[in-house]
């Protein structure tokens, strides 16, 4: 954020502790924007433009998340995944989200920010395997520092600000951004993080990735504040608001955001305005709730496209450096494909090793009672047994 602390939270009066109004807490008027859909810049005195060696390197990652979005609704046609929440059009959110993180920072994503855990480091096949139902969330979270994907609304916004407490009670320097939808915003979970993280200070950004709908609700019918951002004013923490399409702007934005939360700044809230291109999941048809016109209109705002126009521009991207990008984002496609050609061994004992650190007596006995049903099945026949049973089928 543009504001490095959070000086006015509250005064004091008689012993009786007051809120005390700061416009600092107020979003900007228009979403933050430093490069338009054309591929121009747009400067603004209050967020750097990255380097362009810093929006190359995440410019190669939204080309990666494009692709690995188009491979993953590949394999959803061809049944080798049942179902995929794509993020086709919001790719730049999810690689920002990752980028702007340290080591030893947490990310905690939903069901739809596969990009950004892959952008994060952690094995795109891994990722996968929870979209496909294999194992137990695919990836171990402690690794690379990111939470399992959530599917219910907003329950990852209470973990995070756990963790980011955690973190603070132990002097360390971590900082927790926690994403969301717009539809979590309307679930209580959504209110009780916000509420504590604000209460006890912690190193949390929430990050709102505003793509119009939850499912098949617009915003409009979800909320008629001013903007997402605005929620921020009632906890006594700052909010922002940010083009979601623009790369650039959403690296300054969230970088800010995430460096103040470490100085010590508490938690801030950044909405990104972006849109869900493509339907909630495959299971969705979004035909029912909106016009293929307002898809349409934008297309030319596309993150990919905009970030392409714009290197392009200040030759920071040659014709070379693009085909060696695409031709490492189809290597990520290719093993993904290959991975999820591939059948698995399933294990039943598994049901029961990663339950509980240490096994319940109820599941030990479940466990005896799989591995005593599994052995009888597999046992060779009882000759004598069998063929008595065929001389009676014979009759």
């Amino acid at each position: 954020m543009s504001t490095a602390t959070n000086e006015g939270r509250e005064s004091v009066l008689d012993g009786v502790r007051t809120p005390t109004a700061d416009s600092a807490l107020l979003p900007s008027a228009h979403p933050v924007q430093l490069v338009d859909p054309e591929g121009r810049h747009t400067p603004d005195d209050r967020y750097p433009l990255p380097s362009g060696e810093d929006l190359l390197g995440a410019y190669g990652r939204l080309v990666s998340g494009r692709r690995i979005n188009d491979q993953a609704n590949a394999l959803v046609r061809q049944g080798r995944m049942a179902v995929y929440p794509s993020s086709h059009g919001q790719e730049a959110c999810q690689v920002a989200a990752a980028t702007v993180l340290g080591d030893e920072d947490w990310l905690f994503p939903t069901y739809r920010d596969t990009v950004a855990v892959v952008t994060r480091g952690v094995d795109p096949l891994e990722v996968f395997t929870l979209l496909r139902g294999d194992w137990h969330s695919g990836y171990d979270p402690y690794e690379h520092k990111v939470a399992t994907q959530a599917t219910p609304l907003a329950t990852q916004l209470l973990h995070a600000v756990g963790v980011a407490h955690a973190a603070k009670l132990r002097g360390e320097s971590t900082v927790v951004l926690a994403m969301c939808g717009d539809g979590a915003t309307s679930e209580g979970d959504f209110h009780e993080a916000l509420n504590f993280a604000a209460v006890f200070h912690v190193p949390v950004v929430f990050f709102i990735q505003n793509n119009e709908f939850a499912i098949s609700v617009p915003l409009t019918s979800q909320t008629v504040a001013p903007s997402l951002a605005h929620k921020a004013i009632g906890y006594g923490m700052p909010g922002e608001r940010v083009d979601g399409n623009d790369l650039a702007a959403l690296l300054s934005v969230l970088g800010s955001a995430v460096s103040r939360a470490r100085d010590g700044g508490g938690p801030s809230l950044v909405e990104a305005h972006t849109y869900r291109m493509q339907a909630h999941t495959n299971a969705d048809d979004a035909t029912r709730y909106r016009s293929a016109d307002d898809v349409e209109r934008w297309i030319p705002k596309d993150p990919l496209v905009r970030m392409r126009t714009y290197l392009k521009g200040l030759e920071l991207l040659s014709d070379e450096a693009e085909t060696d990008l695409a031709a490492a984002a189809d290597t990520i496609a290719a093993t993904i494909r290959k991975g999820l050609n591939t059948d698995v061994e399933v294990n039943p004992a598994d049901l029961f090793e990663y339950v509980y650190a240490e096994k319940t007596t109820q599941l030990r006995e479940q466990a005896e009672q799989l591995r005593e049903e599994l052995a009888r099945d597999a046992a060779p026949a009882d000759p004598a047994v069998t063929g008595s049973a065929t001389k009676e089928n014979q009759r």
